[in-house]
């Protein structure tokens, strides 16, 4: 189910709400605390509690600094994500399952990819921009939520303004899911199992049925169904 919204300049700044969080100040503040979880992670159901600000890492085999394996002008996605222009999709390295199924394994598993600095990711966002594409779509993100929020706080600065799409495998927390309210625009999740067992035992997702259905219901309280302007691409949803 989609809605058509035909958005004027001033309606599409409302979609853009993580700027009116920049200006108040609110998206600095989510960025302390989200770094501060990464202290003792406990930004996914896996609960780690390794502090990767330190070096360590947990099942995400993942530290303080985003790590990449691609940033480009994706046009594979769904028609209302791909339009005409394409999306900028960021693929990050590593993840917090380990399905057997991945279709991104050497990503996924292998961690193929580099570290970047904060304003290196910031600058592939500013860069895909650019390029003219309808969105930037981050794959495979949570585990790097904090890393994100502080590359978008610098993009911002630099003139950033485009819909973010959240491309997840919804192994997520709804409490991690609400430091993004108001900025993610449109939410892109999996959900892979109905029932716990097999989600434990090819994708390492302990208790994925509940975990992913309230993480779902916390998305859609968020963005609401999915709108789409006038060619059809997605606003938001």
């Amino acid at each position: 189910m989609f809605f058509t919204f035909r958005p004027s300049a001033a309606d599409r700044r409302l979609f853009m709400r993580y700027i009116d969080l920049y200006q108040s100040g609110e998206l600095l503040q989510r960025i302390r605390t989200a770094y501060g979880r990464l202290r003792s992670c406990d930004l996914c159901p896996h609960d780690c509690r390794v502090n990767r600000l330190a070096g360590e890492t947990g099942i995400c085999r993942s530290g303080a600094l985003p790590k990449i394996a691609s940033a480009n002008v994706h046009r594979g996605e769904e028609p209302p994500i791909s339009g005409s222009r394409g999306s900028g999709t960021i693929f990050f390295s590593n993840c917090n399952l380990s399905c057997r199924f991945c279709q991104n394994f050497p990503i996924s598993q292998f961690g193929n990819g580099e570290k970047l600095s904060l304003r290196q990711l910031a600058e592939k966002m500013l860069k895909l921009q650019r390029q003219k594409v309808h969105n930037i779509n981050l794959v495979t993100p949570s585990h790097f939520l904090p890393q994100f929020l502080a590359a978008l706080f610098m993009a911002i600065k630099e003139g950033f303004n485009l819909p973010i799409v959240w491309n997840s495998n919804g192994y997520e927390k709804v409490d991690a899911l609400q430091l993004l309210d108001g900025i993610v625009d449109i939410y892109l999740p999996d959900m892979k199992y109905a029932q716990d067992e097999p989600a434990r035992a090819i994708s390492g997702a302990p208790g994925y049925a509940r975990v992913n259905r309230l993480a779902v219901v916390e998305m859609l309280r968020q963005v609401g169904q999915l709108q789409v302007d006038e060619e059809g691409i997605g606003i938001r949803g």
